[in-house]
């Protein structure tokens, strides 16, 4: 693990390759799975806001569920994430003609309808990220992230290997959206330094 300002980064983020193409998956993880995807206060607040505008991007069903349910579920682990249609697919993905899976958020927000792109654990995937909480009342919580292994990508990893791209290359804007450019900076500065081939 390689900490980092309040992180602590698991050595596969810096080492393993991965290159999703959508057009091999399909967007299988947001199809896929026992659960949404997870969902943190701010999310939660923004998606209530506006619900309305993402509705037109939405299917039918998708609708139907965040209609009945609301804009989250909880999961059988207690963790807030996104309703499922049927058990299955996400309720905020709509389809399109080739049945490519795709974000009904993160297309309301390229056609310049919302300032949000997606749920930031979507965008990070294959990270995930776990609060560790301090023994103190003084201390302040980290954030763990590690590297989630899931068969629907193993393409991803052969055509990041094939690439020679690394999860944390990969997933560069998504981590500067979550933890700011000098983060980023500071971990391209690690691998360079642990893992870097003489």
């Amino acid at each position: 693990m390689i900490a980092i300002e309040n992180t602590l980064i698991s050595d596969e983020i810096l080492t393993e390759c991965f290159y999703c193409n959508l057009n091999v998956c399909k967007g299988s993880c947001c199809v896929e799975g026992d659960a949404g995807a997870p969902l943190n206060e701010d999310e939660i607040c923004f998606l209530e806001e506006h619900i309305e505008i993402i509705k037109p991007y939405l299917t039918e069903k998708g609708r139907e569920v965040i209609e009945n349910i609301g804009v989250f579920e909880i999961a059988v682990d207690d963790s807030i994430v996104t309703p499922l249609v049927n058990r299955q697919e996400c309720a905020y993905i709509s389809f399109s003609e080739n049945g490519m899976a795709e974000c009904a958020i993160e297309k309301a927000f390229e056609d310049g309808k919302i300032s949000f792109q997606k749920p930031i654990s979507c965008h990070l995937y294959p990270i995930r990220i776990s609060t560790l909480r301090p023994g103190s009342t003084t201390e302040s919580d980290h954030e763990a992230l590690n590297y989630d292994r899931w068969k629907i990508c193993d393409h991803a990893r052969l055509e990041g290997q094939q690439k020679s791209v690394k999860i944390f290359q990969f997933l560069k804007n998504p981590l500067i959206r979550k933890y700011g450019v000098e983060w980023y900076e500071q971990l391209v500065f690690a691998e360079k330094e642990l893992f870097a081939k003489p």
